[in-house]
This record gives C-alpha cells, sequence and structure tokens, in this order.
C-alpha cells in the first residue's frame, strides 16, 4: 500500500461482510464461491458496484452492455473485484407518464444498493436524462466513493443531406409537416435518420447538459461528458473510470472531500455558458440538497450566474448548426471550461484527485466558431433567466438563447387549457381564436397535477398559425419542457397550479406580461380579484390512490426545491447508519 492510501484492507466496508470469523460472514463468502469466485478475488480488495442503467428498451444505453465489461477490466487491472447492480433504466423516449415520475425512485434504488451490498465505491452508468441526477442523487446519500461515466452522445442524424439533431429538428419538422410541406413518406424518413447510433441526444438537450454538469462538478473524469458515444475513446474513458474508482477507495476520496458549495456554482456557471436545458435547474437543485446544507443552491444562483457567464458553446437549440460531436471536436468540456475559468472556482478538487484549475490547463479549442471566446459569445447573457411575479411568487424559468428576441419583453393575451388533452384539441382546431402575440397557458402539469411534471411545456404552435409561418410565441406552464426543445417557453412556474399555485387562477382572455431583462412575470389583474379568484379555486381530485404514484405525491417536493421527496433530502432525520450484520 502506498503512503498516499488512507485506507488499509481491514477497513474496507466490505470487510464487514466478508472478514468476521463467524456464521454470518461464512455465509456471505460461501454464496460468493458460489458465484464462482474465491478469496483471491475479494480478500484485501475493494469490492466496486457497477450501477449499470442498461436495458432492452433504453435505446441511449445500447452500449452498456459492452462497457460495463470494459468498466470490469479497468477495476481488475487496479486490483479491485467488480459487481454489476442493475438499476432502473429510465428511458426517456419510453417511460410515461414522464421519467421524472421515476428519477427519486431511481436514487432510492441507488442509494439502497450501495448500502444494502458489500460496497466500498461505485461507477455509476448513466447519460438518458433522469439517469445523471437519479444516480448521483442515491450515491450522494450513500456517501461512499464513486465515479459517474457518462453514456456520451449519439453521432448526428441525417435526412437528404440535411445535418439532424435530436429533439430539435424533430419539433421543425413536425411543424413543416402540420403545414403540408412534409409527406408521410418523407416524415419516415426523418425518423429513420434523426436517431443512427446509441448513445444520447446530440443536441444540447438534457442529457449533454446533465453529462457536462457532472464533469463541471468535478464526478467524471476530465474530459468523459463529450465523448461520443460510439468513439473508441469512451471504451477507453470506461476502463479508465473502473481503474481510478480502485485508487479512490484507498484514498478515501468520499464525495463529501470532493464536492462544496464552490463546486456548485462551478456547475451553474458551466450550465450557462452550454447553452444548458431548462431541466438543470430542477436537478442540480436536488442534487446540491442532497449533499447538504453547506453545498445548497438556490434558484437566485442560477439567475445571479445567467447575468454574468454568456452562452459560448454554439450548440443546438440555442445555436443553430452544430451538435456534440462537433463539441467533442472542438476541444469538449476542458476546452469549454478553459475558455470561460475566469468565472469558475479553478482550485475545487474533482474525483481524479487533482483541481479544476489542473484538468483545464492544456485544453485546447480547435473550432472557436463551437466552442467560442467570452468577448464573442453566441448569447451575451447565461442560458437561462428566473422570472418571479405574482404568476410564479417562487420562480419560474424560460431560456432566452433559445427564443425570438421579441419575446423578451412582451404583453399577451391569455389562451388557458387545464390539461394537455384539452390543448391537443385545441391547437388542431382551425377556428381556435388565437394569434401569434397571445400567450397560451397550460396548467395541472406539475409535479403533483401532471404528475411527474412531464415535458409538455413546449406547446405546439396552433395549426393555422403554423400554416400563417408562425413558429414561435409565448408558452407559460408549470411542466417541463425537453432540453433539446426551443422557443419562448417560460416553464417550472411554482407553486403548482394543481395546489392552488397562481397559475390555477389565470382565466382565458387575462392579459399576462413578461419582462426577462427585468425578471418579470405577471398576471394583469387586481389585486381584490386576485384574493377573490383564490377563494374560489377548487382542488382537483386526487392523481393516485395506492402504490408509489400515492406515495410521490405525498412527498413531492416543488420544482424550485428540485422535486426530490422530502424525506430523501439530507436535512430530513438523523443520518443511515451502516446495516447491521449479526
Amino acid at each position: 500500500m502506498t503512503s498516499s492510501h488512507k485506507k488499509s484492507p481491514d477497513s474496507l466496508r466490505s470487510a464487514r461482510w466478508f472478514k468476521p470469523d463467524d456464521l454470518r460472514s461464512f455465509g456471505h463468502r460461501s454464496r460468493a464461491m458460489q458465484l464462482g469466485l474465491g478469496p483471491e478475488d475479494w480478500v484485501g480488495k475493494p469490492v466496486i458496484a457497477i450501477i449499470n442503467t442498461w436495458s432492452d428498451i433504453n435505446p441511449c444505453h445500447t452500449h452498456f452492455k459492452q462497457r460495463v465489461e470494459d468498466v470490469k477490466r479497468g477495476i481488475l487491472q487496479a486490483g479491485g473485484m467488480p459487481l454489476e447492480l442493475p438499476a432502473l433504466s429510465l428511458a426517456e423516449a419510453f417511460v410515461r407518464p414522464s421519467p421524472m415520475l421515476y428519477r427519486n425512485l431511481l436514487a432510492m434504488e441507488t442509494e439502497e444498493l450501495i448500502r444494502s451490498h458489500p460496497i466500498d465505491g461505485a461507477v455509476l452508468m448513466g447519460g438518458c436524462d433522469k439517469t445523471t441526477p437519479g444516480l448521483v442523487m442515491g450515491a450522494l446519500s450513500a456517501g461512499v466513493p464513486f465515479v459517474y461515466l457518462p453514456a456520451g452522445p449519439m453521432l448526428r442524424g441525417n435526412w437528404n443531406g440535411k445535418v439532424l439533431g435530436s429533439g430539435s429538428d424533430a419539433w421543425k419538422y413536425w411543424d413543416e409537416r402540420r403545414a403540408g410541406k412534409i409527406t408521410e413518406v418523407q416524415w419516415l424518413e426523418v425518423e429513420a435518420g434523426i436517431a443512427r447510433t446509441h448513445g444520447t441526444c446530440m443536441t444540447m438537450g438534457t442529457a449533454a447538459t446533465m453529462m457536462g454538469i457532472a464533469e463541471a462538478l468535478g464526478l467524471t473524469l476530465p474530459g468523459a461528458s463529450s465523448i461520443p458515444a460510439a468513439d473508441a475513446n469512451h471504451t477507453r474513458m470506461s476502463a479508465a473510470c473502473g481503474r481510478r474508482i480502485v485508487e479512490m477507495v484507498w484514498e478515501d476520496l468520499t464525495p463529501s472531500c470532493v464536492l462544496t458549495r464552490k463546486s456548485f456554482e462551478n456547475a451553474i456557471a458551466v450550465a450557462m455558458a452550454m447553452g444548458c436545458s431548462t431541466n438543470a435547474i430542477i436537478h442540480l437543485v436536488a442534487m446540491s440538497r442532497r449533499a447538504g446544507p453547506a453545498c445548497t443552491i438556490t434558484l437566485d444562483d442560477f439567475d445571479a450566474a445567467s447575468r454574468k457567464v454568456p452562452v459560448i458553446a454554439n450548440i443546438r437549440p440555442s445555436g443553430s448548426t452544430y451538435l456534440m460531436e462537433d463539441f467533442y471536436y472542438a476541444g469538449g468540456m476542458p476546452a469549454l471550461m478553459h475558455n470561460m475559468s475566469q468565472h469558475l472556482h479553478v482550485d475545487q478538487m474533482t474525483i481524479n484527485g487533482k483541481t479544476v484549475g489542473d484538468n483545464i490547463a492544456s485544453a485546447k479549442v480547435h473550432n472557436d466558431d463551437v466552442i467560442r471566446s467570452l468577448d464573442n459569445p453566441l448569447y451575451k447573457e447565461g442560458a437561462l433567466a428566473v422570472l418571479r411575479g405574482n404568476l410564479a411568487p417562487d420562480g419560474a424559468v424560460i431560456k432566452p438563447s433559445a427564443c425570438e428576441p421579441r419575446f423578451l419583453k412582451h404583453t399577451g393575451r391569455a389562451i388557458v387549457f387545464d390539461s394537455y388533452p384539452d390543448m391537443k384539441l385545441a391547437v388542431d382546431d382551425e377556428n381556435l381564436d388565437v394569434t401569434a402575440d397571445d400567450i397560451l397557458v397550460l396548467r395541472n402539469a406539475g409535479p403533483k397535477g401532471g404528475p411527474g411534471m412531464p415535458e409538455w411545456g413546449m406547446l405546439p404552435i396552433p395549426t393555422k398559425l403554423v400554416k400563417q409561418g408562425v413558429r414561435d410565441m409565448i408558452r407559460l406552464s408549470d411542466s417541463r419542457m425537453s432540453g433539446t426543445s426551443y422557443g419562448a417557453c417560460i416553464l417550472h412556474a411554482a407553486p403548482e397550479s394543481y395546489i392552488g399555485g397562481p397559475l390555477a387562477l389565470v382565466k382565458t382572455g387575462d392579459m399576462i406580461s413578461v419582462d426577462v431583462p427585468n425578471r418579470s412575470l405577471h398576471l394583469e389583474i387586481s389585486d381584490e380579484e386576485f384574493a377573490k379568484r383564490k377563494a374560489q379555486w377548487q382542488p382537483a381530485p386526487a392523481r393516485y390512490e395506492r402504490g408509489y404514484g400515492w406515495m410521490f405525491s405525498k412527498h413531492i417536493l416543488q420544482a424550485n426545491e428540485g422535486c426530490d421527496f422530502d424525506f430523501l433530502e439530507t436535512t430530513f432525520g438523523a443520518p443511515v447508519k451502516e446495516p447491521a450484520i449479526y
């Protein structure tokens, strides 16, 4: 054992299971031998959990079936013992009503998988939107050393020689089809061409955002978050994760040794520079609260950063041309962080045992149109803005870099929908009384009302307006939207309408004022009328009366609080003790 090692073999957590000379440990050892293992596999060696979110229905993680073997190879090379522990896959494209309903379930599973097994450290394999925060939240609560292994983006899409970006171009071409400009046959060609390899969305959607945030927090190996899934460098990175986690166990490099409030401030700054998904706010707030009170961030921290840190990653949907593959070739996350280093705490520790400054010191930008300099930004302010007012006293979120500038300061007539099905029917009605200056309002789509806060916030432009050439208008809701989406969408209005938040009080015909520069969102009615409507409001029927959904509804926090379960936060109750072994 080297002098840098703080752990001895006898102090390994797994030794509690394997070392004692008693009947219970006999059971552990004999059953390990039933698996084909022997004492040489575990004696004096860290046991490493590989929390793998692979499944047959998650296209973003198709390659994890092989990558887990690469991780095992790295663990074995470093003298550890690997144990693959499958976890919820949470395939964004297939899980309904919303994968967000199950993010906290993955977090619970991750925490308990680690705590209940003889685990000394963990490699977390994720990438598809909710898997990054779910895995990290659970591992933070478990408290053992861990490395996050990002799935990586897929390669660019293609249709008729045009480069396609997942999500962003789906919305774009769907409107063209609704306008009658794309045939059914052409639409099938778009479907076949938009997602051609394994990996996550290759736009700067929620997956790319959260993988980048994990790197900015210092929870990945340097440069890991932007490697395309199909690139051989991803295979090598996976093995390197296996080697590094064994070293981290011996070094006793737990999350509490790495993460401080400065880590989360770095993550916020990087998120702004990336042109991040609006979902970043919810997930990063939740992750910070799992890291403890000293690390906790709020919506105000995001808004403060948005005033200082410009968008310098020219990636769709904030940008119009480039995708994550281009971002990687241009230098990836280390290069972006190098260009914005004046906004970072470069002395912050990371999981490779070096500081942020050390990790980005030699990074270079190879295409300065993809990764811009601070004095030549894509957008002069950050990616997100937090709005407040009588419609969202606890905040609402907009992505100014992805909407038409004329909507940054706008007053329009509200057209209100109480449910997504009602809205869907109405927008296809060519007799709908609507103009491009109106504001579409969707309510009962938040954490409890959705349920699970689905990605409904990019309400479709009414068909009659699409045919007139309209491609953006203000849309307001208490739901989320895909990070691949774009447009003047105001999201996460808190508190949500389902529990009586102000959005529940809006009526069709009301005037709503939006002022992004001044961070304001206001319903133009008198205080007296507001109070009258509040007194008349009646709660909707419960969404669930049993099962996981019932538990979710009872314990989910609001969007501004990160949508974690109240009983999972660090501040809820005493720390969980190690499991008893009798």
